[in-house]
């Protein structure tokens, strides 16, 4: 599956994966609110064509997939060293999408 990723410029380590459409502002317009609310503004980064046995620095291919096909998007957080330091991602609403 086809996916683009993009880094969420609310915080840093956060990357937001969606499926590949060639409409892609449509792609994004379709997201849940609250979803938008957490990522904030996005910066595109790239494509990515995925497949389960592709490799991925923090988080398993085959559970992306799962969630592009079955949510639309997969949200991939920061490590857990960096949302201990900043919690307010989830309570800070001043940079919205």
């Amino acid at each position: 599956m086809k996916c683009i990723i993009y880094r969420c410029l609310k915080k840093q380590e956060m990357y937001l994966y969606i499926p590949f459409q060639d409409d892609e502002q449509q792609a994004l317009d379709k997201l849940p609110e609250q979803l938008n609310q957490l990522t904030g503004r996005l910066e595109r980064v790239m494509e990515l064509e995925l497949t389960p046995q592709r490799k991925l620095a923090r988080v398993k291919s085959v559970d992306v997939l799962d969630a592009l096909s079955s949510k639309g998007f997969f949200l991939q957080m920061p490590p857990a060293d960096i949302l201990a330091k900043d919690v307010s991602v989830l309570n800070d609403s001043s940079d919205s999408f």
